[in-house]
Formats: structure tokens, C-alpha cells, sequence
């Protein structure tokens, strides 16, 4: 049907190219995993037990076995298992700062390799490697996911619809982060249960656009400020090469309670993932990072008074 003419206006947004030009437009990471699976027919994948329950998901939905593998203090496997000709390895570029170790995956493994790079939204693809982004980690979108996947269609797709998860974008810009939180994880948790869908007309207009190199701008000048301040004190010491735009900053001190100190002084920190303290030991690394480690803003958001004020309160509290 044609567009109508006229009447009431909608919000007025820019129109611009999408950075994954090339990709597939899904709803969701969650649904690039599951069409992997499908287009793949894998009987097996190797995933970290540092990841997101929602990881999983695909794999129980749709009966494929997966086997947990730890990483090391660099965040990269510990063990590199061989694989059957049915089975993939999974690896996820945390944080948009492990680039040279999916180079390496890759050169080892081909396209049995599958990129998580919902933490790496500015990480490119390598051809013929299949691979997964999620630009709500980096963008007040209500969902999306891009897929670059060289396997045939699994069939046609329904288009999803999302103006019923944007109550809390729309809140803090009116209320405030807080007054939106628990919209924010209504929304979230309803995604997980959408299926494959093609991205929603709603998300596809909000990623066309972003200003995305000044976002990647941006994003590397705060990282680099939090490190020339904290990297004497910060246990986990991560490289990030020219090539990478950092999700957060990584930090990992001795007190475990900076955390909730920070939340404390409205500075929010994400925990990544919750699911890990119950899947790992406490003596195990991952679990240590789930529990004690600081994911600090380095968006673009915020500038160098910001920067400035989550390094005073480091050092405050």
C-alpha cells in the first residue's frame, strides 16, 4: 500500500546509511544465533561459560548440544578443542577489544568459527566467518540484531514491531534512567521470546540515523582517559588495539564492593552475566568476573567531565 499524505507528523528522524550495510536485519542477537543454527543444521557448538543465558536459548530450543569452554586472564580459550565436521565453536569478541584473537579463531578454525560481536558493534566481519551484532548494546534502539551469514535463507520472515518495547528509551528522556529501569527489563525480557523476525520498520529508521563515527570517536577517547588513570590499578590488563571500539572499560580491583559503591553514586555498571555465578565455582576466573568486575560508561554519551568524575569516585569511595 502506498504511504499516506498527509495528517498527524511522526518523530523526526534523520535518515542515513545503517554500518552494517551488508548484514541481514533480524530482530535480535538472539535470532542471528538462531538462524545460524538453522542455515548450519550443527549438531554441536562450543560456547564460553562466560556469556549471556540467552546464548543458550537457540541451542535448547532447537535440541543442538553445546559444551561450556573457560578462558583465560586475557579473556581468550583456554583450550582450543578439534572439531567434527558438524561442529562450530563459538566465541565472543568481549567488550569490542579481542579483534586479534578472532583473526586468530578464525585462521584456525574457518567458517566453523561463529563471532559473537554483540559487544563489538564496530568490529568488521571477515568473509565467510559467521557473525552476529547487537546494536542496543551500543544504541538507544528497542531491539535488532545484524547477521553476516553466507548460508541460504531459512525462508521467509515475518517483520517485527516495536513500538510497544520503547517505554524506556521514551522515560528517560523524560524521567530519568531510574524511572525507566524496570520498563527496561520488561522490554528486554519480552525480546527473548519474539522468534526470528526481519528488524522492525521503528529500529531500521532509529539505526539510519546515528551519527556512527563520532559515536566511535567518542567511545575510543573515554576508554583511553579511564586507562591513562586506572590501568596501574585495574587487575585486568586487556590491550586495545587500534582496530577496536570498546563496548565499556573494563576493571578489576580489589574491593568487591565497588560495584554497588558506584550504583551508589549513580554511577550504573552492568554485571556481566548473573548467570555465570551459578553456572561457574567461585574459584573459577569467570565467575570472578561476573561477581567483582567494573564495567564503566565509555559512550557517547559522555566526555571528559564524566570520565573525570567516575575516576574521582573510584578513587573516593
Amino acid at each position: 500500500m502506498r504511504t499516506p499524505i498527509g495528517g498527524y507528523f511522526e518523530l523526526e528522524l534523520s535518515c542515513g546509511e545503517h554500518y552494517h550495510n551488508a548484514a541481514l536485519r533480524l530482530n535480535s542477537a538472539r535470532s542471528c544465533i538462531e538462524y545460524i543454527l538453522r542455515a548450519r543444521n550443527y549438531h554441536k557448538v562450543y560456547i564460553p561459560y562466560y556469556t549471556c543465558e540467552i546464548v543458550v536459548q537457540p541451542f535448547r530450543l532447537l535440541h543442538i548440544d553445546y559444551e561450556f569452554y573457560t578462558i583465560d586472564n586475557q579473556l581468550e580459550p583456554a583450550i582450543l578443542p578439534e572439531l567434527c565436521d558438524d561442529e562450530a565453536f563459538l566465541y565472543t569478541n568481549y567488550f569490542g577489544l579481542k579483534q586479534q584473537c578472532v583473526e586468530r579463531l578464525a585462521q584456525h578454525y574457518g567458517s566453523r568459527l561463529i563471532v559473537d560481536n554483540a559487544q563489538a558493534f564496530f568490529a568488521p566481519a571477515l568473509p565467510g566467518v559467521d557473525t552476529f551484532y547487537s546494536p542496543r548494546k551500543f544504541f538507544g534502539v528497542p531491539d535488532g540484531g545484524y547477521l553476516y551469514c553466507d548460508a541460504p535463507h531459512i525462508g521467509e520472515l515475518p517483520q517485527a514491531v516495536s513500538y510497544d518495547r520503547m517505554s524506556h528509551l521514551l522515560k528517560r528522556i523524560d524521567l530519568g534512567a531510574e524511572d525507566g529501569y524496570q520498563d527496561f527489563q520488561n522490554n528486554d525480557n519480552a525480546l527473548a521470546f519474539q522468534g526470528i523476525k526481519v528488524m522492525s520498520k521503528l529500529t531500521e529508521a532509529l539505526l539510519s540515523g546515528v551519527d556512527y563515527e563520532t559515536a566511535r570517536k567518542r567511545r575510543k577517547e573515554n576508554y583511553h582517559k579511564l586507562e591513562e588513570a586506572l590501568e596501574s590499578k585495574n587487575q585486568l590488563q586487556l590491550d586495545m588495539d587500534s582496530k577496536c571500539t570498546p563496548m565499556v572499560y573494563p576493571f578489576l580491583s580489589n574491593d568487591a564492593s565497588l560495584k554497588q559503591k558506584l550504583i551508589g553514586n549513580k554511577i550504573f555498571v552492568a554485571t556481566y552475566w548473573p548467570n555465570v555465578l551459578e553456572w561457574c565455582k567461585p574459584d573459577n576466573w569467570e565467575y570472578l568476573l561476573a561477581q567483582q568486575a567494573c564495567f564503566l560508561p565509555v559512550d557517547q554519551r559522555y566526555g571528559e567531565e564524566d570520565m573525570a568524575e567516575i575516576i574521582e569516585t573510584i578513587k573516593r569511595v
